[in-house]
C-alpha cells in the first residue's frame, strides 16, 4: 500500500528520506501525525512503503507477492542512495533485540531498538557533512501485519556503518 497520496514513487520516497535527514530531532519521543512514523532524541524512523495486511491469508504467493514488492520498493531507492553516497554499509540489528545485552540497565539508542523488533538489518549510508547515517530496512511486525520498507535517521553510532 502506497502511504503517500497518489501514488509513491522511488523519487517521492527519496523526497521523502531528504526530509527525514534534514529535519531536526526532537526533545522528546514522539509519533509523526502526518505519517507513519516516530522520532525521538537523536533519530526519525517512517514507514514509506508496506504491503497489504496478511489477517484474511498468509498464503505463500501472497506473502512472497509482498515481499517482492517491498524488496522493489527498497532496491530502487537504495539505489538513488548508493549513487549519491557510495554503497551502503551493513547493520546487524540481532545484537539490538530486546535491548538488554549483558548488562540488564542497557537499552539500545533509537531508532535501533524499535527497528530490531521489525527487522534483521539495516542498510547505512552516511551523508556527508551531515554526521547522521540513513538507514533502509524491511521488516514486518508479526505474521499477519504488513510487509514494511522502513527509512531510518539517526545520529547514535552504529557498529560497523
Amino acid at each position: 500500500m502506497d502511504l503517500f497520496p497518489s501514488g509513491a514513487s522511488t523519487a517521492r520516497r527519496l523526497a521523502r528520506v531528504d526530509v527525514l535527514a534534514a529535519l531536526a530531532f526532537p526533545a522528546e519521543e514522539c509519533r509523526a501525525a502526518a505519517a507513519q512514523g516516530w522520532s525521538g532524541p537523536g533519530y526519525h524512523c517512517e514507514v514509506l512503503h508496506e504491503s497489504r495486511d496478511f489477517w484474511e491469508s498468509r498464503a505463500e504467493e501472497l506473502v512472497e507477492a509482498a515481499e517482492r514488492e517491498v524488496e522493489d520498493a527498497r532496491a530502487a531507492l537504495a539505489a538513488v542512495l548508493t549513487a549519491r553516497w557510495g554503497p551502503a554499509r551493513a547493520v546487524d540489528l540481532w545484537p539490538y533485540v530486546g535491548s538488554d545485552r549483558s548488562d540488564p540497565g542497557y537499552r539500545a539508542p533509537e531508532p535501533l531498538s524499535l527497528l530490531s523488533g521489525l527487522c534483521a538489518g539495516l542498510e547505512v549510508w552516511r551523508p556527508p557533512g551531515t554526521g547522521r547515517w540513513v538507514g533502509l530496512a524491511v521488516g514486518q511486525a508479526d505474521p499477519e501485519f504488513p510487509v514494511q520498507l522502513l527509512a531510518a535517521v539517526g545520529e547514535a553510532e552504529l557498529p560497523g556503518a
